[in-house]
């Protein structure tokens, strides 16, 4: 078996210059970095995974703890963060908390008992359990899609000592806004909205999108047609029902995901009510199949891959640079105009943001919620 030694001799080189070529722990020059690679080829080295951990304190692995199984929206993300992983060099260790506060923190604390570099995580509605274990061990960690704070809710400033941390998610409250909008300029007066599970920032924000939309629209705000469907299509499903059963129903919808947009089609399909032309329905969130459907859903999509590769980055930089100020990143989403919401069909010309990201940063820590145990 090749050793390290071998492909120093092979490519005219130190062992010290080996070893920064094949950890990234010093640049070498193009030429010579060529040629350790190709001596590595050529006599089929493999480095020791385990040995260099032990010299480094590294292992060149980053724990992901997303419910990528339970929720189908997260598996583009898991697609983001495992290629720009593979690309610097990581492995990836997969984990599901099933959106179970005290699961979420037991498979964390599995996690960083493997010895992973650092944590990307997906937390519940109510993280306290995962925010205190992180912030206990210093857990180099990276907060994804669900914010553990978010602006214009309320928030008021931390307790001395509480952790902060790097954060990366979407943009909600606008492109929520927009759906109502667009809605509200087809004529709609009765729009309701069917919100994701409470204690989430992507709730709060994509509500507090719904009601600026309204109040830009000059709609009044009927508390009745705000119904949460839990994040779940059968939640969803039920909601919806509800809305339906009203004296005076909505004649529009937006619903906050994409698990819940398949809930309620469900529920309009057993009312015997068309889209749009009993209803008309926006969705936050679009599904890979969303072309397929009759009619074809008018959503705004996340830009889902892009969102798990920029948690990567911001997890590299905080390892390359432990004491430097936590970050939070937004990104934009792009409107997909399709007919579900009663527009006639049109060539679909998704917005440059969905070609382009330009994430939004926030070098100011953002505040953490007074609440204890709510997720943002």
């Amino acid at each position: 078996m090749a050793t390290m030694a071998d492909v120093a001799r092979s490519a005219g080189v130190s062992v010290a210059t080996v070893s920064h070529v094949l950890n990234g722990t010093r640049p070498v020059a193009p030429g010579t970095r060529q040629a350790v690679l190709d001596a590595v080829d050529a006599l089929g080295y493999t480095p020791n995974t385990l040995a260099r951990s032990l010299v480094t304190a590294r292992t060149r692995s980053i724990g992901l703890a997303v419910s990528a199984i339970s929720n189908p929206y997260f598996t583009e993300i898991l697609q983001g963060v495992e290629a720009a992983a593979l690309e610097a060099g990581y492995g990836l260790l997969l984990a599901d908390p099933h959106d179970d506060p005290l699961h979420e923190r037991k498979v964390v604390q599995l996690l960083h008992e493997r010895r992973v570099d650092g944590v990307i995580a997906a937390p519940s509605a109510q993280p306290g359990e995962l925010v205190g274990y992180l912030g206990r061990h210093a857990v180099p960690t990276v907060f994804l899609d669900r914010m553990i704070d978010s602006p214009g809710a309320g928030d008021t400033a931390p307790a001395e000592g509480v952790p902060r941390f790097d954060q990366v998610g979407a943009e909600n409250a606008a492109p929520t806004a927009r759906l109502v909008a667009h809605l509200a300029g087809l004529g709609h007066r009765r729009i309701g909205m069917v919100a994701g599970l409470p204690g989430l920032s992507t709730t709060r924000e994509r509500v507090a999108g719904y009601r600026d939309g309204l109040a830009a629209a000059g709609l009044a705000h009927d508390e009745r047609l705000l119904v949460s469907g839990n994040s779940d299509s059968a939640g969803a499903e039920r909601a919806t029902a509800a809305l339906l059963a009203l004296p005076e129903p909505p004649t529009a919808l937006v619903t906050a995901d994409n698990a819940m947009t398949l809930g309620a089609l469900r529920a309009l399909r057993r009312r015997g009510l068309s889209v749009p032309g009993d209803i008309a329905l926006c969705c936050f969130d679009d599904l890979p199949w969303a072309d397929l459907f009759s009619p074809r859903l008018t959503a705004f999509a996340q830009p889902s891959r892009e969102l798990g590769a920029q948690a990567v980055r911001l997890l590299l930089e905080r390892l390359a640079e432990p004491d430097r100020p936590p970050r939070t990143v937004r990104l934009p989403c792009a409107f997909v105009h399709r007919t579900s919401c009663g527009c006639p069909e049109q060539p679909e010309r998704p917005e440059a943001a969905a070609r382009t990201v330009s994430p939004v940063l926030s070098e100011s820590p953002p505040e953490l919620l007074s609440e204890k145990g709510t997720a943002s």
